[in-house]
């Protein structure tokens, strides 16, 4: 803001003065040229543009009764320059104070996994919930973010834990299934062998080439399979070669 005469004032895009005519406000004017009586009118300038506050880390409680240290970030510029100047002494500080409590009552009312996988949830009623409170000082709250949230490292130990035996559970439920299949293939095969005593046969000398592969040059084999089983080997080698 420069000021060129006391009664001309040159008011920058992102700022507004609010005007105070004998003690009383008479709104605000700007950006551009503000005029103003001397010695009648005063102003006070404020910044329209977007503000970031940290908010400090705040002890909390969890629904589940967790202790959790959760600091956030708000986002918030001036609507009304008059109602900020006016109706509160310091619009930034109690912005804050605002957000600190609001904080800690929004974390008050969720589960520890509600405030894990619902960050987005969180933020949103913790925007809302402070933009109404500072409406009647013409700070207009845009967003409040979570940017940290602080587990004891107890329960971060039990939680990977909680997540490991969860894993190898699922891990045998899987291993479970396959078995159970193969069985249930294993079962209809054995009744189609079963239907087929040829086919059976075949399996069965097909078993022992396998097994011949592998350099055993000797193989036992039952004495009634031998018979029964020749004319299909011979029909099988023919078959493979």
């Amino acid at each position: 803001m420069a000021w060129y005469f006391p009664w001309i004032t040159i008011v920058p895009e992102y700022q507004r003065v609010a005007v105070f005519r004998l003690g009383r406000i008479s709104g605000y004017r700007g950006p551009g040229v503000v005029l103003r009586w001397p010695f009648i009118e005063k102003v006070v300038v404020v910044d329209r543009r977007i503000v970031t506050v940290d908010v400090p880390p705040q002890e909390c409680i969890s629904k589940d009764n967790v202790p959790l240290k959760v600091n956030a970030v708000v986002y918030f510029r001036v609507e009304h320059p008059d109602k900020a100047i006016v109706e509160v002494v310091d619009f930034r500080k109690a912005t804050l104070e605002i957000a600190q409590t609001t904080l800690r009552s929004v974390i008050g009312e969720m589960t520890l996994t509600q405030l894990l996988s619902d960050r987005t949830t969180v933020s949103h009623q913790l925007q809302q919930i402070v933009d109404v409170a500072t409406d009647e000082w013409g700070v207009k709250v845009s967003r409040v973010e979570i940017k940290d949230l602080e587990i004891p490292d107890s329960l971060k130990r039990a939680m990977a834990q909680e997540a490991e035996a969860e894993r190898e559970r699922r891990a045998m439920v899987i291993r479970a299934m396959g078995e159970r299949e193969a069985a249930s293939q294993l079962a209809e095969a054995a009744k189609l062998l079963d239907q087929s005593p040829n086919g059976f046969q075949m399996r069965y000398l097909q078993t022992i080439l396998r097994v011949s592969e592998n350099g055993n040059t000797v193989v036992f084999s039952p004495m009634e399979n031998v018979v029964a089983g020749h004319a299909a080997l011979t029909a099988l080698r023919t078959k493979q070669h």
